[in-house]
């Protein structure tokens, strides 16, 4: 297990953490629910990732979601899902944001985590979704077959990004061993394009933005491609504290369910928060394409996802969907 854990952090590089009301990350609460901030009110640290798909949690809390629980918010960034479970399981953090297929290889691999709430779900419109395979203005590439022999940045390397890359170029009709991914940020990959050091991106908001501003298109919808309703990530914690905390996690899981479904239907208040917490400039704002956030992941497309990690030989055994959701 512990070979595990390093293996999954390694590459993984935690950041300051986030401006709002966080404080510094070493201060860790363990397993007893969280830091008492104040008579009433228990501190809980959440691993984010700074894109969008997280905007929930800040509108949450600006909406006195949370707190109308007992909760303060400790949200921390780190680069990707693969680099927040092992500091959920190491008590790093109470709860963690990550791509379903980060949960999926952990689950495979009997590391002791449980899915809490959804996260984040496609928009399931091609051409139109938070998140594409991505290239510079002029680019000879034009579609996911394209990408053969080609370098492609992936956030993190062994997961979301590679299964769903190469189902897309598996779809149309290209051979999927062929493609070079390059571990790299988000916030990286516009100027990794420009720079020509990756030939695309598997790329999401708001560094989608970005790219499209100086030109850039998609060359396809990967999670799309994967499945029309796809949940792209969940918010999970570690059996441990489930079973240490039960009453945290329901109040965590309530007003998550809560902040996912004010998100989804004040779009305006959550492209304003999404300025907060992300390097995006004000007037790219407008241009976000937003994920939807419902409260309830789609089982189907995480079987789908299961499938294709199988494919890609990510799992030594294949997941536990039962144990692993909600």
């Amino acid at each position: 297990m512990r070979r595990l854990l390093i293996g999954l952090a390694a590459g993984a590089v935690f950041v300051a953490a986030t401006a709002c009301g966080s404080s510094d990350s070493s201060d860790s609460s363990g397993s007893d629910g969280g830091d008492k901030a104040s008579e009433g009110t228990t501190t809980v640290k959440v691993g984010v990732i700074p894109i969008i798909d997280v905007a929930p949690l800040y509108l949450g809390q600006k909406k006195g979601f949370y707190s109308e629980r007992g909760i303060k918010l400790e949200l921390t960034s780190a680069q990707g899902g693969a680099a927040i479970v092992p500091g959920v399981v190491a008590d790093q953090f109470d709860f963690g944001f990550s791509n379903t297929t980060s949960l999926l290889v952990a689950q495979s691999k009997s590391v002791p985590i449980k899915a809490v709430v959804n996260g984040v779900a496609s928009t399931g419109k091609q051409k139109a979704d938070f998140a594409e395979l991505a290239v510079k203005k002029g680019s000879p590439l034009k579609s996911a077959k394209d990408v053969e022999g080609k370098k492609v940045a992936a956030n993190t390397l062994n997961n979301i990004c590679d299964t769903s890359v190469k189902n897309s170029v598996r779809k149309d009709g290209g051979d999927p061993s062929k493609v070079e991914f390059v571990e790299m940020p988000f916030d990286q990959m516009p100027a990794a394009l420009d720079g020509g050091q990756v030939d695309a991106a598997c790329v999401v908001e708001p560094a989608l933005a970005t790219i499209k501003s100086k030109g850039g298109t998609s060359i396809a919808s990967l999670f799309v491609d994967v499945s029309p309703d796809l949940t792209v990530a969940m918010y999970f914690t570690s059996q441990k504290y489930a079973q240490k905390n039960p009453e945290m996690v329901k109040k965590f899981q309530e007003a998550t369910a809560e902040s996912l479904e004010y998100a989804d239907s004040h779009p305006d208040e959550a492209r304003e928060i999404i300025a907060t917490y992300t390097k995006i400039p004000g007037n790219l704002l407008e241009t976000l394409t937003l994920p939807r956030w419902p409260a309830e992941p789609d089982r189907a497309s995480i079987e789908k996802l299961a499938e294709l990690g199988e494919q890609d030989g990510l799992f030594d055994k294949a997941p536990d969907l039962d144990k692993l959701l909600p």
